[in-house]
Parts: structure tokens; C-alpha cells; sequence
């Protein structure tokens, strides 16, 4: 049975995970400034989640009004933020070679997914928001069909499982930390 892509993602995200664990050296200043990114990345990705209706709607309006992936540009901020708070910067480079090889096709076949269903609603969209890096100023959609929603919901960041990422990025944090501080069994 073929792995799916997003069990794929998943598992090489923790197999890289562990390994960058064990690599790192964590300072208390690395640690501060990777903090600040992570939780930029988490509130984005929160944001997101309290917005979106997967499968149900075409996400247009919050995040979605300035690019196409916000869930994807939070994941990034997260990884981004730890690679900072690990305190080896050439482990970035790492990082950016498996999110680019991870997160590219999944945009891309998302986006083939999207035009699919959504039909010319998504193509207008497309052709006006970034896939990646944000516009300025927020998307308007010109149909009601696709207006979206604009506000955040609880209800919804919880159904999109959206603490897991806050959990995840928090276990994380909370290990280098305890790196960072020599714990026994951490290293240090």
C-alpha cells in the first residue's frame, strides 16, 4: 500500500525532528528569538483554522485574503522559528530543502484540487493572491459564492484540530529549553 502524502509529510517530519533535536544547541537567546517566530507562525495557522470550512467552502477572506496558504506560511514560521531557537543556523538550510520538497507539491496538487472544485470562483482567486508569501492589501472576492468567511471561530480552530500544531510547537520549545539548560538526560 502507497504511503499517503500527508502520512509522508508527517512521518519525515518527525524523523527530521529527532534528529534535529539531538543536534542542537539551544540558547537562552536562541531560544527567546525562535519563540517570537513560533508564535507568529502558530497565530497565523490558528488564525487560519478558525476560518476555514475544509472541503465545504472556498477560503477567500482572513488569512486567505492575503495568500493562498496561510496554514502552509504558519508551518513554515513554526519550522523557520525552530530552527532559530536549535541555535545551528545551517540546519535552515536543511529545513528549507524539506519544506520546498514537502510543502511545494502539496501546494501544487492542493491548487490543481481547489481549480477543480471551485471552478472559476478559485481561478479569480488564484490569479489575484499568492500562493506563499502575502499581499498587502486583502483579497475581494467579486462573487457571493465565494465571499467566504471572515471571522474566527473557536468552534472551528478546535474541529480543524488546529491545537495540535500549538502543542507540537510548545513540546518543542519546551525540550530545547530544557536542552539549553542542561537537564540530565537532555544534554546541554
Amino acid at each position: 500500500m502507497k504511503p499517503s502524502h500527508r502520512g509522508v509529510r508527517i512521518g519525515s517530519a518527525w524523523l527530521l525532528s529527532i534528529a534535529f533535536f539531538w543536534v542542537a544547541l539551544p540558547s537562552p537567546s536562541s531560544l527567546r528569538l525562535g519563540a517570537v517566530v513560533v508564535a507568529s507562525g502558530l497565530l497565523i495557522r490558528g488564525w487560519a483554522a478558525g476560518v476555514l470550512e475544509k472541503d465545504r467552502e472556498l477560503a477567500v477572506s482572513g488569512p486567505y485574503a492575503f495568500t493562498r496558504n496561510p496554514l502552509y506560511l504558519g508551518s513554515f514560521l513554526i519550522g523557520a522559528g525552530a530552527v532559530i531557537a536549535g541555535g545551528r543556523l545551517w540546519l535552515g538550510l536543511v529545513f528549507l530543502a524539506y519544506y520546498g520538497w514537502i510543502y511545494g507539491s502539496t501546494m501544487a496538487r492542493e491548487t490543481d484540487e481547489l481549480a477543480a472544485r471551485f471552478g472559476e470562483d478559485y481561478r479569480r482567486y488564484r490569479q489575484s493572491v499568492p500562493v506563499f508569501l502575502p499581499r498587502l492589501a486583502p483579497f475581494r472576492p467579486g462573487t457571493a459564492h465565494a465571499a467566504g468567511r471572515t471571522t474566527f471561530s473557536l468552534a472551528r480552530y478546535l474541529h480543524n484540530r488546529e491545537y495540535e500544531a500549538l502543542l507540537g510547537a510548545a513540546a518543542a520549545i519546551g525540550l530545547l529549553a530544557l536542552k539549553s539548560f542542561g537537564w540530565p538526560g537532555f544534554g546541554g
